[in-house]
């Protein structure tokens, strides 16, 4: 599921794995739809090799996303432009064992906004992994 999905620097949102090409990989925004190509020189990361500092393992991204798709029945969860207090309570409603000197509010803010970009356009499925 999260292993076609990828970050890259100086982008915003996220974008979708498209093809690869000889110097380059072809990815779609999921914001707009517009393709382009990201090049190796760009700091590119699959959202399933990310995970989140925690008082004992690190928890993986997509565990985080299953959590808030639990709590909010699949539906979008709060915005990352909310006040950062509701934020950090959210969140520590979600992962309560998040190691609070390692991850900040601007991490908690990145996971709320893609969870929900990726809500918003029916990319989570958990239903299908769980069976």
């Amino acid at each position: 599921m999260l292993k076609e999905i990828l970050s890259i620097s100086g982008k915003p949102g996220l974008q979708k794995l498209i093809s690869n090409s000889s110097n380059a990989i072809i990815v779609e925004s999921l914001i707009d739809g517009k393709r382009f190509p990201a090049y190796s020189n760009a700091k590119i990361i699959a959202l399933e090799d990310i995970s989140i500092y925690t008082e004992g393992e690190d928890l993986p991204l997509k565990e985080v996303f299953r959590r808030i798709h639990t709590k909010e029945g699949g539906k979008a969860c709060l915005s990352h432009k909310d006040a950062t207090e509701k934020i950090i309570s959210y969140f520590s409603e979600i992962v309560p064992e998040y190691d609070q000197d390692r991850v900040y509010v601007s991490d908690m803010k990145k996971i709320i906004q893609w969870y929900n970009l990726l809500s918003d356009k029916g990319l989570l499925h958990f239903e299908e992994e769980d069976k």
